[in-house]
């Protein structure tokens, strides 16, 4: 295929392989607290409670710095933004690997690690997407959720592993270390629009005027006067606490409670991962073809039954089987919502806007973490926990329905606010 520019190759998958890997090594470090959460217990001898808050804590900045770290790309391209993120990911990870205080604890493994990973989140992917792509843009953001699908995959077996025979502080090395290493890569190919290499976006007609972006806090009082933001954050608040807020922390520790070695626990979670990457892929295809409302109340409850199932299970077929039906749609949630923000608000304000949404998100983990670790202390057992994050999925799955899909007028002029 030759895209414009007679280039046999479209660019933009370059820039879609470098982000990807950043997404993966950014999810590794996410997966970490969960992998890592008995050793840090055994070790240095804080409570569940304590380890979960710092967890939280790393949650919570993921989110809240997605805001601002979509505003920057919106006005300085992707390109800054990630270096600066990796950059500050391996730093915190280096830090956390030398850490014996409560306090380095929270600073490096809960609020630098929190910040770094959230500025090489799913707001950068999906800032990437909708400024590359106008077709094929659901699966690009299919690829990257994928990517944060294959983090898990990778290294949940992996850190566990390498904590089992070199102490977790190894593990963490490893990936302040990967993330230090994708620098070079990111100076050298990254680019941060298709105009910066004589493109135009993949599949435009025509070629298109670079069109500036309205100021932020006009995009969020446009944003925020409208059901469908506070519908689609709302939903998305809720898928991340019964992901990686419950799921994604305490999976490990709840099988444990039922006599399930780290191991096995992480092998599931790596079937989770599989699951979750071909989920989010389909996703991304379905997209491009389907009406997002119907995909995001589809998947939230299939995750709502499959929560409300897992306090019953304790059998390795039974956990495997909801480690396939949870992974299907761990992730697949991210496609069908950016369309809807980029549909909705338009193409050049997806970073700005997702960052919002994406902080309500990790604003859902931050609490679903830290009350998930509260809960055990307190009963002894995870199950009110997942009883109630099944519950809201299924709430979400009946919010996403209300979802008003028609187009606002964007706030800058954007021929392909609604192209697909």
């Amino acid at each position: 295929m030759r895209s414009a520019g007679g280039q046999r190759c479209f660019y933009g998958w370059i820039v879609v392989a470098i982000t990807a890997l950043a997404i993966v090594i950014a999810a590794g470090v996410r997966s970490a607290p969960g992998a890592l959460l008995l050793p840090l217990e055994q070790e240095l001898g804080w409570s569940r409670a304590l380890l979960s808050a710092a967890v939280s804590l790393g949650l919570l900045l993921y989110g809240a710095v997605a805001p601002v770290s979509g505003a920057v790309i919106d006005r300085l391209g992707p390109r800054r933004v990630l270096l600066a993120g990796l950059a500050l990911i391996g730093a915190s990870m280096l830090a956390s690997a030398r850490m014996t205080a409560l306090w380095q604890l929270y600073l490096f493994w809960g609020a630098l690690s929190g910040i770094g990973t959230g500025m090489v989140a799913l707001v950068l992917g999906a800032a990437v997407a909708h400024r590359w792509f106008v077709r094929r843009r659901g699966l690009v953001t299919g690829i990257f959720g994928a990517a944060t699908s294959a983090g898990q995959l990778i290294f949940y077996p992996l850190l566990v592993q390498l904590a089992a025979r070199g102490g977790w502080r190894l593990s963490v090395l490893l990936l302040g270390g990967l993330a230090l290493l994708l620098l070079p890569p990111v100076v050298w190919l990254m680019r941060d629009q298709p105009a910066d290499v004589g493109l135009r976006p993949y599949g435009a007609d025509t070629a298109l005027p670079a069109a500036p972006s309205a100021p932020v806090g006009q995009a969020l009082r446009q944003a925020l006067a409208t059901p469908t933001f506070w519908l689609l954050a709302l939903t998305f608040l809720i898928c991340g606490a019964t992901s990686n807020g419950l799921v994604g922390t305490h999976f490990i520790p709840h099988v444990g409670d039922h006599g399930v070695t780290p191991t096995v626990a992480a092998n599931l979670l790596a079937l989770m991962g599989a699951m979750n990457f071909l989920g989010t892929i389909v996703s991304g295809w379905l997209t491009d073809r389907y009406d997002p409302r119907r995909l995001l109340a589809i998947y939230y409850g299939l995750r709502g039954l499959s929560l409300l199932w897992l306090p019953f299970v304790s059998s390795s077929g039974g956990l495997a089987a909801f480690a396939i039906l949870f992974g299907l749609d761990y992730i697949a949630t991210v496609p069908p919502t950016t369309t809807l923000v980029a549909d909705t608000f338009g193409r050049r304000q997806v970073g700005t806007i997702f960052g919002w949404i994406f902080c309500a998100h990790q604003v859902g983990a931050a609490l679903a973490a830290w009350l998930g670790g509260v809960i055990h202390d307190w009963l002894g057992v995870y199950g009110p926990a997942f009883v109630a994050a099944g519950a809201l999925a299924v709430l979400a799955a009946g919010l996403a329905l209300l979802i008003d899909r028609r187009t606002r007028q964007p706030l800058s002029a954007d021929p392909l606010a609604t192209g697909a």
